[in-house]
């Protein structure tokens, strides 16, 4: 017989052990003497600063129609400059400006540093999570397949890949295959990423094929199906189900992962946080946001993962 647990008692202890190591971050962070600007952080997500319209050249400034156009007329007798869009008025009627100084501003919503960081980590991360699940799939086939040549490819590729660590992949994939092919940084990264995901999802289509008794393909060839209809009607769909949980892990890796490529100066969510931290020199919150921020990433696939294995299980 299965025991019991009281679920008030055991929800009450896991609340506790959060609030120990919520007070535990808390005395640490007296213990250094370390003060907290929460306040200075949300400016880097999304920044609602005016945009600020400079002038172009030397020149006054002269306010029209009541403060609803400005022009500031150059010092040259060219043709003055004219802003009739704006929010904010930064100089008056009469001002000498120079070139550079704002005369106006536009108020706008828009993403700071830390926000376009997490916008380019989500782009390289679903770019190279499409490429590495192609690659993947036909890796995982050829690992399988009766073709010698295919095989040993595939089994070299693997055993290449998964043997050397990331970050070196990524120097070779950026100084010198990128060199060679011309390659950008963001290319260079995403072939990276895509490359080493693909050899560690090659092993799960593999190992999810080999799970699939053989009496379903030998059934589906009875039944007239071509290796590649049987593969693709019978085999892949049973496969796929069983390997979603390890695809996801491995979904979630390439996340991570994404991180490392900050090194070949794309500005990622990792960079981003680095270069704020030498702005605000808030070394602690900026790092708790990103880390906040990769987990909400990671956490929505894992949801819309848990999701579709409900969705798959249901319709058995």
């Amino acid at each position: 017989m299965q025991k019991q647990y009281n679920p008030l008692l055991w929800n009450a202890i896991f609340a506790v052990i959060l609030l120990g190591l919520g007070y535990g971050i808390y005395a640490a962070s007296k213990s250094i003497d370390y003060t907290w600007r929460w306040e200075r952080i949300p400016q880097y997500l999304i920044s609602t600063d005016p945009t600020e319209i400079r002038s172009p050249f030397d020149g006054t400034v002269v306010v029209e129609q009541g403060g609803k156009r400005v022009l500031v007329d150059p010092d040259s007798g060219d043709e003055p400059f004219v802003v009739e869009k704006f929010d904010l008025l930064l100089a008056d009627d009469g001002d000498i400006v120079f070139e550079g100084d704002a005369v106006a501003g536009i108020e706008e919503w828009r993403l700071g540093p830390i926000g376009w960081g997490l916008l380019t980590t989500l782009k390289l991360s679903v770019v190279s999570l499409v490429f590495a699940m192609v690659i993947g799939l036909f890796t995982g086939l050829a690992r399988i397949s009766d073709n010698p040549a295919l095989r040993n490819l595939a089994i070299t590729y693997i055993e290449l890949i998964r043997g050397t660590p990331l970050l070196v992949q990524i120097f070779i994939f950026y100084f010198f295959i990128g060199t060679v092919l011309d390659l950008d940084r963001f290319t260079a990264g995403v072939a990276a990423l895509a490359v080493f995901t693909g050899a560690y999802i090659a092993e799960i289509v593999r190992s999810g094929i080999q799970s699939i008794p053989p009496g379903q393909m030998e059934a589906a060839r009875s039944l007239g199906m071509n290796y590649v209809q049987a593969m693709t009607n019978v085999i892949l769909p049973q496969a796929f189900k069983r390997t979603l949980p390890p695809m996801a892990g491995q979904f979630i890796n390439l996340i991570k992962d994404s991180s490392l490529v900050s090194v070949i100066a794309i500005t990622d969510l990792t960079k981003a946080g680095r270069e704020v931290v030498s702005s605000t020199f808030a070394p602690f919150e900026v790092w708790f946001t990103v880390a906040l921020l990769y987990l909400v990433l990671t956490g929505a696939l894992s949801w819309a993962v848990q999701r579709l294995e409900k969705r798959l299980a249901a319709s058995d």
